[in-house]
């Protein structure tokens, strides 16, 4: 298992699009993939559950990644939130 802090940056913390994009990068995975501001955590492949977060920017997220892609798991979550979810900022 993978525990990891991931910072929101964007300046529009985890709004609809970038919570999309989130469920849709950990479902492509096959491991357990949830997170929350504090436990108990929520599936991040569920969009609904990610938008309940209500995360805004600098709100420090914690992922545990659990299974047999979890590093390949966290590594593409990493990503897309150091690529501030591909909307330049």
């Amino acid at each position: 298992m993978i525990r990891q802090k991931i910072t929101v940056i964007n300046k529009l913390g985890l709004h609809a699009r970038a919570a999309t994009k989130l469920a849709s990068t950990a479902g492509r995975y096959k491991c357990s993939v949830n997170t929350g501001i504090q436990e108990p955590l929520v599936d991040a492949k569920s969009i609904m559950s990610l938008m309940l977060l209500a995360a805004s920017k600098d709100t420090n997220l914690i992922f545990e990644f659990k299974g047999p892609e979890e590093q390949l798991a966290c590594d593409a979550i990493s990503s897309l939130f150091a690529d501030y979810f591909g909307e330049g900022e």
